[in-house]
């Protein structure tokens, strides 16, 4: 079945940086489009970014553009956010997700604060 796995949240201070890694299993993983999503405190969950299956297109969430990178080795069938120039305000678990399948996973908390 279809699994995902986030990696790599922790405590962080503001302007510092964090790469979170989601590792997926049990679907054609280079052809889908893979997305990281957020849910902060309170909060509904949100769109970070997204990559075409291909790597060759990528969207940003305005509050991120600029300071976060999305990419994916689709040999190792792994979509990597790297977060840089990290604020407050990005305080959240992350998740990441194929818009073609229905499953989460557990995410990954990430804190901003110093």
């Amino acid at each position: 079945q279809v699994q995902l796995v986030e990696s790599g949240g922790g405590l962080v201070q503001p302007g510092g940086s964090l790469r979170l890694s989601c590792a997926a299993s049990g679907f054609a993983f280079s052809s889908d489009p893979m997305l990281w999503y957020r849910q902060r405190p309170g909060k509904e969950r949100e769109f970070v970014a997204r990559i075409s299956s291909a790597g060759d297109i990528r969207n940003y969430a305005a509050s991120v553009k600029g300071r976060f990178t999305i990419s994916r080795d689709n040999a190792k069938n792994t979509v990597l956010l790297q977060m840089d120039s990290l604020k407050p305000e990005d305080t959240a678990v992350y998740y990441c997700n194929s818009p073609l399948r229905s499953s989460w996973g557990q995410g990954t908390q990430v804190t901003v604060s110093s």
